[in-house]
């Protein structure tokens, strides 16, 4: 099933990123009280009544010539684009102004639904600005405090019946995506996968705009192969299309099972291929490191010395197996294959209860939980209750006395005694009776 999306979209210092803070659940957006403090789209998964949905924020839009108001009004327009919803947000106390109906004119052209959202609205007085905001023409109006928590809920279920829920056609098929930075090979990797010139490969960085589908069949049976668009800094992202082509990239990270991150051998590992990776970790992707164009390096049997380069700038994800191929000439092209569907079988791995107990038990035999003033972790039950990835639910008599170092103790544990090569896993802390 395909994510639905919410934009929020509002001139500045409306309160946006307090909204998307509050509907993430999480401090993600940086809340200033200065006039254009968020310039950059904002990404997080959200949940509501059992609904997973991306959210976006977005920058204030103002008509004032400012420094960065174009690529503020260029990226508003894309996420309003990507959207299925549009939270237009107003502030209740100011009242209407021209920046709102600038807003407006941009979402009346978009013709998603627009739910209008006007904040600052902490107590009864200020409710009948309500008449005010009738003058932008939509049909929707939710009075709220993002700050109080008021009327959120109100705001929402009108933004989760408008969900056009899509089923995804590939949901029985194994999906996986190549991701990296723009022109490390992952065109040509395509091509070479699909032994045809499928996708337009060139040497210019950033030739691939969008993500493309394409089935792809391996040893008879069909997979669907997401190849998307090169990910570049944000401090690097100048064109419309180039954000738009983000957007694409992370939303194909959402879709896939499994990515295959792609590095240039020929440049060595820079410090975005990283950032790349966290956004696969972060989705909670099995992974597949591929050191790409290894034709062009000069000792080609020094694959032990790389490997050990990719480790160290890689150790946030030791698990990740790494390919060393070439996509131009095809050499070691056939190793990557059994690498992904590894990985894949590893992340949707179910673990008997009883074996995970044993496993579990023996490390506490082995290594007990350091006390803390005069209190021991006291682990009683483990199961595994979720896949894609594999979670781990430990039942304790308090979740405040997990060490992250006896954490990583239990997760090292667990992945000596089972397969786990490709895919993160998750390990939950609950307390004994919580929910």
């Amino acid at each position: 099933m395909k994510k639905p999306t919410i934009a929020l979209v509002g001139r500045p210092n409306v309160g946006k990123s307090t909204l998307f803070n509050k509907i993430a659940g999480k401090k993600i957006s940086i809340i200033e009280d200065i006039p254009g403090i968020t310039r950059d789209r904002i990404y997080a998964d959200a949940e509501y009544k059992n609904y997973k949905f991306n959210l976006i924020d977005t920058g204030g839009i103002d008509i004032a010539k400012e420094r960065f108001n174009n690529e503020i009004k260029s990226q508003a327009e894309i996420a309003i684009n990507e959207a299925d919803v549009v939270i237009f947000i107003v502030d209740g106390k100011e009242g209407l102004t021209a920046n709102d109906l600038v807003v407006r004119d941009i979402l009346r052209k978009s013709n998603k639904k627009v739910i209008v959202a006007i904040n600052k609205i902490d107590n009864e007085k200020r409710e009948d600005s309500i008449y005010d905001f009738y003058e932008l023409g939509f049909d929707d109006y939710v009075l709220i405090s993002a700050e109080h928590s008021k009327g959120i809920g109100d705001l929402l279920d009108i933004a989760v019946e408008n969900f056009n829920i899509v089923e995804d056609e590939y949901e029985d098929k194994l999906k996986f995506c190549i991701i990296g930075r723009p022109n490390v090979g992952k065109s040509s990797l395509v091509n070479a996968l699909l032994n045809e010139d499928r996708v337009i490969v060139s040497d210019k960085a950033g030739t691939t705009r969008d993500a493309v589908d394409t089935f792809f069949t391996y040893e008879k049976q069909e997979y669907v192969l997401i190849d998307t668009a090169g990910m570049r800094k944000k401090g690097k992202i100048y064109e419309t299309t180039e954000k738009y082509s983000l957007l694409r990239s992370m939303k194909a990270i959402d879709r896939s099972d499994v990515c295959i991150l792609v590095l240039n051998a020929e440049e060595g590992i820079i410090e975005h291929d990283k950032h790349i990776a966290g956004y696969a970790i972060e989705k909670g992707k099995a992974i597949v490191i591929v050191v790409n164009k290894w034709d062009t390096v000069e000792d080609k049997n020094d694959i032990k010395s790389f490997k050990q380069l990719v480790r160290n700038s890689f150790q946030f994800m030791p698990y990740a197996n790494i390919v060393f191929l070439s996509a131009l000439t095809k050499k070691r092209i056939h190793t990557l294959m059994p690498e992904v569907l590894k990985a894949y079988e590893n992340t949707t791995k179910q673990i008997k209860t009883n074996l995970l107990n044993n496993v579990i038990m023996d490390a506490v035999s082995l290594n007990p939980p350091p006390s803390y003033k005069g209190k021991r972790l006291k682990i009683y039950f483990v199961s595994q209750t979720d896949n894609k990835p594999p979670k781990f639910t430990f039942n304790v008599n308090n979740k405040g006395l997990v060490h992250f170092s006896y954490e990583r103790y239990l997760e090292n544990k667990i992945r000596e005694n089972f397969d786990l090569i490709g895919t993160p896993i998750i390990l939950k802390f609950k307390n004994k009776g919580e929910n």
